[in-house]
């Protein structure tokens, strides 16, 4: 009988589009590597290092629905004979990093325990799901639902639906249900009204599609290059610089293309910056509302009533579907929940009776997955000790003081873009710096102190805190801070409202990034 292998060059905790691509990279340097994932398999999204692949595979819409992501995901998988390298249905419980081998001590929920010389968490920025606290929650008999936990197979038909939360999910779920008309009602219990605007989806025309091969590398290098990073050259005019006609008019030509992103950030360069320009993006989107839904009840509910500074929103037809009878929203703020009882949701005017109840209330974003399991650095400090005083803190996305060896993929305080490019970015970097720091070690002909075991790579406190002092400074004056939003831990009550993302763009992270790895890797102690 062969006995199982414990120790790892590199443990990968997650198997979604993060996971995968560190996977690749590792392997590739010629490291022994395990990937462990909750899930019973592969997850996550699309993500773009297979150049060769993307170019010959197949995309039949603009934006890809799950089913299709994930067969894309599978289908990498099996491209790159990755799966021999993963273990399922495992669930990281504690790491533990032990300071007299240089090792990380990973238990799980299979009663397995691994050793690595590098930990790296590929746990998703929305991950972690959040409930909302109402009293009586248990009490509901019929089916319940959370958006991060979606059965593959439903049927709704016939029955009475309520959904809790419009976010970018409960505008999609909200969405789709609505126009599969085969619900006997749904009914949207939203505390805050969103913008939301076209996402121009459609089918990707032969045309189309060729352009895209045909230029796939300056699309990629503007989309690293730029700061949001969603295909598409940022404004650099003034929203109040121009005539109210040609403001209408670029609101306009912006709500035709289609993406909430293109909404707020090709349009004009200050709509995040200046509460005037922002109001004129407000205007504009509330007279779509009006313009749209027909019920006006139904349109005062559905109006926003604070910035245009949360996640941009964009959907494939929202506001369209209140236009039906069976669809009905709830104001929350006029008439906030009692309880739950066993058929439905009381309010304070009154009782709705539903058979399901769909949660699309987000996540514990950025960090919350970090913070619910024990992962222990030096002095056995936990994560969740270590950032409870100033909240979620990192250097540059990706490492913490005083946790060796740890690397994380889209950590606290990492830029706010498409997730795609930033994940590759850091998957990269990690890669980069792990094949390093290997190469150093080997090549040292003294032992250095407490390095004899492998090498060390940590940053410092000082580098930790001067990240999170420049995320503060750059936020500082967006109005994304002044309007509640998981952005800043503001959907989880008592969570430490606090700057989870760099929001300097994209191409200001690259550029510091790089210039960090430049001068020596400046933050880090010597590896």
């Amino acid at each position: 009988m062969i006995a199982k292998d414990t120790h790892y060059d590199a443990i990968v905790v997650g198997a979604g589009f993060g996971g995968i691509y560190m996977l690749k990279k590792l392997i590739d340097q010629g490291l022994r590597v395990k990937v462990l994932d909750a899930a019973g398999d592969v997850g996550g999204t699309w993500y773009c290092w297979d150049k060769e692949d993307l170019l010959e595979y197949h995309w039949d819409e603009h934006y890809i629905k799950q089913p299709q992501a994930l067969a894309y995901l599978e289908h990498i998988v099996e491209r790159h004979n990755l799966r021999q390298y993963m273990q399922f249905d495992t669930e990281l419980t504690s790491a533990q990093y032990n300071e007299d081998t240089n090792a990380w001590e990973v238990s799980t929920s299979t009663n397995e325990t691994f050793t690595c010389h590098y930990l790296v968490t590929a746990l998703g920025l929305l991950s972690k799901r959040n409930f909302p606290a109402i009293h009586g929650l248990d009490k509901f008999k019929g089916e319940k639902y959370h958006t991060g936990g979606w059965p593959k197979t439903y049927d709704f038909k016939g029955k009475r639906v309520g959904i809790i939360g419009n976010g970018s999910t409960g505008v999609q779920v909200i969405t789709q249900l609505g126009k599969e008309k085969q619900v006997a009602k749904l009914i949207s219990f939203q505390r805050s009204p969103q913008y939301s605007v076209p996402s121009g989806d459609g089918p990707v025309s032969p045309t189309y599609r060729s352009q895209i091969n045909e230029n796939y590398e300056s699309i990629w290098s503007q989309v690293r290059n730029s700061a949001v990073g969603f295909g598409f050259e940022e404004s650099t005019v003034p929203c109040m610089s121009v005539t109210p006609a040609e403001r209408q008019a670029k609101f306009q030509e912006a709500w035709d293309k289609g993406n909430g992103f293109r909404f707020m950030f090709w349009t004009f360069n200050d709509l995040t910056m200046d509460p005037a320009a922002n109001d004129e993006a407000c205007n504009f989107i509330k007279s779509k509302i009006k313009e749209t839904v027909k019920d006006q009840e139904k349109a005062r509910k559905l109006l926003p009533n604070e910035y245009y500074a949360r996640r941009p929103l964009c959907d494939a037809g929202y506001y369209q579907v209140f236009n039906q009878d069976f669809v009905d929203v709830v104001a929350l703020k006029e008439e906030p929940i009692v309880r739950m009882t066993e058929n439905g949701i009381e309010t304070t005017k009154g009782h709705y009776d539903l058979d399901v109840l769909i949660f699309a209330t987000g996540f514990d974003a950025v960090d919350g997955n970090y913070t619910r399991v024990a992962v222990k650095g030096r002095n056995s400090e936990s994560l969740s000790e270590h950032w409870a005083t100033v909240g979620p803190e990192s250097y540059m996305g990706v490492s913490v003081a005083n946790f060796p060896n740890l690397f994380m993929i889209t950590g606290p305080n990492g830029p706010f873009s498409n997730i795609p490019p930033a994940i590759e970015i850091h998957v990269e970097f990690i890669a980069d710096t792990i094949a390093l720091a290997e190469k150093n070690h080997q090549h040292q002909t003294q032992p250095q102190p407490n390095n004899e075991k492998g090498s060390i790579v940590e940053a410092t406190l000082e580098a930790e805190r001067g990240w999170t002092d420049l995320c503060n400074e750059y936020s500082k004056d967006s109005l994304f801070r002044k309007s509640p939003s998981w952005i800043f831990g503001a959907n989880v009550p008592g969570k430490k409202y606090s700057s989870l993302f760099f929001f300097g763009g994209l191409k200001d992270y690259r550029e510091k990034l790089q210039k960090m790895v430049d001068g020596g890797y400046v933050g880090y102690k010597p590896f």
